[in-house]
């Protein structure tokens, strides 16, 4: 059970969980409620459910890092996966620590340290004093960013590890146990294989990577006495491999998921992006019944199991008095098609891609009339660290120009309208098998899209076809692309430049702040530094340090 709200005490502490691949709809309150996520509601009726939040990036490593930065991914240049943060953004991590707060890594980030940068500058990766460098500002008590197929250098790792330790043998129990299954005949099945999700995960449920997790969250605030923390709760699912432990693969039948979100003239759009992607493997494969029939039931019982795992966390913070004094926040880095728009996993700029959960809990009384209340204000992931900044007593403004999200204290505290015009989000395909065949005589760092989505539109400016046009007034679906209508010629127009605006405001001279250069443009300013350029005598030279020849 979640404890009563706090008074009137400064946040101390910040819990900051994400889930991996976790679509907007997929916890009840959200959309689909065919399964009960109460803890997560309860966390909800504690504070504000963002219903119109975006991530920057359609991907897990392009998105985090936009999440760790308070960046958009053109400011960051983290474009994908196994993209090196380079060492020169500043985190999350940088941000707090002047603030006297850890900033702790439990679980994934997936991001890669930018070691060529720190060999050349020769900074060795491995020294203490340069794990911030390489673990994207956190500190790292727990790293797993759940991905451990079957290849030198996972042996050692921490989870596989207690695997072992209770029974589970092999170099990889991750792979041959945590994430595979037996079937009725006791056949062995990797979890990588969608046939393998109607069967429950080899481990039992205490076992599973988000019980591993919440236990080492657990522990972390157990042992972190009164030193203040932000902590970043990031668990493994609902990711793939969709396979999950028992009772929980089988909570929802194959007859109770929602029939997909498609419609049969998709399969036949004009644009070559939208057609390549379906054409993919992973298109193809969910556009079978057999496929997601299997998987959609797995994928909300991990999202069960999340739940489940969360209330015991919550309790265990009641314990602690930790409800009292911590914001939380619950969020995912990106959705997961599903079979929606005959597509499968993410990287494209749909709703169930790119929109996901926020709830935001703060403890503070300030807070309290904004309680349980939703908002369709348009948010962005960029938006935790300025938020986290100020709830933790410090000033956002002290990060420009490195952030370009917005505080939510204010929307917190006054339900102050956040007044966005619209949200951003890119993606780069460049990365992806299907491109090649797509475009293969450009580049790869060409194959990319960036999507403005205000209230009403979805315009997407394509590097390779024609751009896309969505009116979510009367298309929610995202099925009419709308881009060559006359009658939104206007429209088109003016959401073209908005996002060619957002280009150009885009703060890539990080090195000095604004008010650096305002002291300098100020009437004498240059004069005040010595630089004296167009003076005729002392008399003028004095005037103008006095900043009185303007």
């Amino acid at each position: 059970m979640l404890g009563p709200m706090s008074s009137d005490r400064p946040v101390k502490n910040v819990l900051f969980i994400m889930c991996d691949q976790l679509r907007w709809d997929a916890i009840s309150g959200n959309g689909l409620d065919i399964i009960d996520t109460p803890n997560i509601d309860r966390l909800a009726a504690r504070g504000v459910r963002y219903q119109r939040a975006f991530v920057q990036g359609a991907v897990c490593g392009s998105s985090r890092m936009s999440f760790y930065t308070g960046r958009y991914v053109l400011s960051h240049g983290t474009r994908w996966n196994r993209i090196p943060l380079a060492i020169n953004q500043m985190t999350l991590g940088d941000h707090l620590r002047p603030l006297g707060v850890r900033t702790v890594l439990i679980g994934k980030t997936h991001m890669t340290a930018d070691v060529e940068a720190m060999n050349r500058l020769g900074l060795d990766p491995d020294a203490p004093e340069n794990l911030f460098l390489a673990q994207g500002g956190f500190e790292a008590t727990e790293r797993d960013d759940g991905l451990h197929p079957d290849r030198p250098g996972v042996h050692d790792l921490p989870y596989n590890r207690f695997l072992r330790d209770h029974g589970f043998e092999g170099d990889n129990p991750w792979h041959s146990a945590a994430n595979s299954v037996r079937d009725e005949h006791g056949n062995l099945i990797s979890g990588w294989l969608l046939r393998a999700s109607p069967y429950p995960s080899i481990v039992p449920d205490e076992l599973s990577e988000t019980a591993y997790l919440t236990d080492r969250a657990i522990e972390f605030m157990r042992s972190a006495g009164e030193t203040r923390w932000c902590a970043h709760l990031s668990f493994i699912k609902p990711h793939w491999p969709y396979v999950v432990s028992e009772p929980y693969h089988q909570l929802v039948a194959a007859d109770e998921i929602p029939p997909p979100r498609r419609s049969e003239a998709e399969l036949h759009h004009h644009h070559p992006v939208l057609r390549a992607f379906q054409e993919s493997r992973v298109g193809w494969a969910f556009r079978s019944e057999r496929a997601r029939n299997s998987v959609y039931p797995a994928y909300l019982g991990l999202v069960k199991q999340i739940d489940d795992h969360l209330g015991r966390l919550f309790d265990e913070m009641a314990t602690m008095g930790r409800l009292d004094d911590t914001m939380i926040v619950f969020t995912s880095d990106h959705g997961d098609y599903l079979g929606d728009h005959w597509l499968g996993d993410k990287d494209w700029l749909h709703e169930e891609a790119i929109r996901v959960p926020m709830i935001v809990v703060d403890p503070r009384a300030e807070a309290s009339a904004t309680r349980g209340t939703s908002s369709s204000d348009l948010v962005e992931a960029i938006d935790l660290v300025p938020t986290f900044i100020e709830a933790m007593g410090g000033d956002p403004a002290d990060g420009e120009p490195w952030l370009e999200g917005h505080s939510l204290v204010p929307s917190l505290h006054q339900g102050a309208e956040i007044g966005r015009r619209g949200a951003v989000c890119e993606t780069d395909y460049g990365f992806l098998e299907m491109s090649e065949r797509l475009a293969p005589s450009s580049r790869a760092r060409d194959r990319r899209a960036t999507m403005l989505r205000t209230q009403r539109y979805k315009y997407i400016l394509s590097e390779t076809g024609p751009n896309l046009l969505y009116d979510l007034d009367e298309d929610p679906e995202e099925f009419h692309d709308r881009i060559d209508d006359p009658g939104l010629a206007t429209v088109r127009s003016e959401l073209h430049e908005q996002l060619f605006e957002w280009f150009r405001a885009r703060a890539h001279d990080t090195t000095y702040r604004d008010a650096t250069m305002a002291r300098l443009a100020a009437p004498g300013g240059m004069a005040r530094v010595g630089i004296l350029i167009g003076y005729w005598d002392e008399a003028e030279l004095a005037a103008g340090v006095a900043g009185e020849l303007y």
